[in-house]
């Protein structure tokens, strides 16, 4: 499991050319990249959001990207020899053909320079996107261990929690067993004191009991919350990003707690279902920050 947070950042120095990546993550429903180019490389951008589509899944990215040349310049063969070598040649006929007395000059030559001298910038250009392509590679990766390193202190974090919710519900339910007869001695006794007798009809006692058990009762809901812890947990041990069916989960969660907090009619049912609440609060604020 990953955490959609993030910062990571990563510099390579070579050929002349220095290239200077940061990457800071957020959360986010939706992959939403914003990238800072230099001019020389505007038109890598494409190439750079289907790095980060293949690296990520979730968040709000903001990457940085500096380039600088140093000596780039030197190191790249800005003159075609070959090209350069055909000119001389061609000029040096031309000349014998036309008996010139001088011989042909470098300044003749460079005068057609255009055929053999190549678009340095383009040249340049290509060595920065190749050398900064490495290093977004590197950040990326450095990204990525970040935010599975959080993800683990999260998951660890939202396992802790939802194994309290589960103690807390093994006791809602075995304090629902013993509402029923509270509830029946407690009815009985209202029903003597308003009658002013001892003499109660059990028949209509046992009838009131039971609409009153049926309202009481939370087996159904504390089923079908035992039965989203555990997909939580299967959930927690799955490879797959699992941020958005967190989120579905914990509604679900809050649901079947909400419905216990109002049937039990209990105050130290309530206790539970509050400090319940508390703690799947905890967990619906992390899962939002869950890729």
């Amino acid at each position: 499991m990953k955490s959609m947070t993030g910062f990571a950042k990563a510099e390579i120095n070579k050929q002349g050319i220095n290239a200077i990546i940061e990457i800071k993550s957020v959360n986010g429903r939706y992959l939403e990249p914003t990238i800072k180019l230099p001019r020389s490389l505007s038109s890598k951008e494409i190439e750079i959001r289907e790095l980060l589509r293949k690296a990520l899944n979730r968040g709000n990215v903001f990457v940085s990207i500096q380039v600088e040349s140093t000596e780039a310049e030197a190191k790249i063969p800005g003159i075609n020899i070959e090209k350069a070598k055909a000119i001389h040649a061609m000029l040096t006929a031309l000349n014998t053909a036309l008996q010139g007395n001088e011989p042909v000059s470098l300044e003749q030559v460079l005068s057609f320079s255009q055929h053999f001298i190549e678009s340095e910038k383009e040249d340049i250009a290509e060595l920065q996107w190749t050398i900064a392509r490495e290093a977004l590679k590197q950040a990326l990766q450095s990204l990525d261990i970040a935010r599975s390193n959080e993800g683990k202190e999260l998951a660890d974090d939202m396992m802790m929690r939802i194994k309290n919710i589960e103690h807390s519900l093994s006791y809602v339910e075995e304090r629902s067993k013993t509402r029923i007869p509270e509830e029946r001695e407690r009815l009985r006794q209202k029903l003597a004191l308003l009658l002013d007798t001892e003499e109660i009809e059990e028949y209509r006692l046992n009838q009131e009991i039971i609409i009153l058990a049926d309202k009481l009762d939370v087996s159904e809901e504390s089923v079908r919350l035992r039965s989203h812890i555990k997909y939580f947990n299967e959930m927690m041990q799955d490879s797959e990003p699992i941020g958005r069916k967190l989120n579905f989960l914990t509604q679900e969660l809050n649901r079947e707690i909400n419905t216990i907090g109002s049937k039990a009619n209990d105050a130290d049912i309530a206790h539970y279902v509050v400090g319940m609440k508390e703690e799947l609060e905890r967990i619906r604020e992390q899962a939002q920050n869950i890729e």
